[in-house]
């Protein structure tokens, strides 16, 4: 990010600050997807974000660090969102009673890819965060607990729990009937 680009827009610079935005726009909108697995909700966290930054970025102490403090900003718009759904959320369990077919490669990776989205869901809004900054974004710890305004020993257990209720939600997943998964059925 340029330094200059970010002086201009503390200034109150809207071209400048627009072309900050383009710049970071598809970055945010793919973290923001990683963590809350929705478009419309992660467009939302993006906006919430960008809008926060505009507003707050005359106190941006050091211009060098835009990028970490707008990676802040959208991991706590997503972790808003998320808490505001699980107060809303209902889960149900449905149970599926006819045989399980035999799964192939591609089917195989989609089930994968289905389990494991079913443990991310399990998890708080900042194991979450913690998850999507380092595994997806290959953050390292010290820079995701910069990022979420954490201590790194915070953001370390944060992963190690994280991980861990993936690990349990994955392993009770596997040990349910087959046909009866939590939220929707196999």
């Amino acid at each position: 990010m340029s330094r200059d680009l970010v002086e201009r827009a503390r200034r109150g610079d809207h071209d400048a600050f627009a072309e900050l935005a383009a710049a970071a726009i598809s970055r945010l909108d793919a973290t923001a997807w990683l963590m809350l697995r929705d478009h419309e909700r992660a467009m939302d966290a993006v906006q919430n974000a960008l809008l926060r930054a505009w507003r707050d970025l005359p106190a941006l102490r050091d211009p060098d660090r835009f990028d970490a403090w707008l990676n802040r900003l959208l991991a706590n718009a997503c972790i808003d969102l998320l808490r505001r759904d699980r107060r809303h959320r209902l889960d149900v369990v449905l149970t599926d009673t006819s045989p399980t077919p035999i799964v192939h490669d591609e089917t195989a990776v989609i089930a994968d890819r289905d389990e494991l989205e079913r443990g991310f869901r399990r998890l708080g809004p900042e194991e979450r965060a913690v998850i999507v900054l380092h595994h997806y974004l290959d953050l390292p710890l010290p820079e995701v607990a910069a990022t979420l305004g954490v201590p790194l020993g915070t953001a370390k257990t944060r992963l190690y729990r994280g991980l861990d209720r993936m690990r349990a939600a994955l392993d009770a997943d596997a040990r349910l009937e087959p046909g009866v998964r939590e939220g929707r059925p196999s």
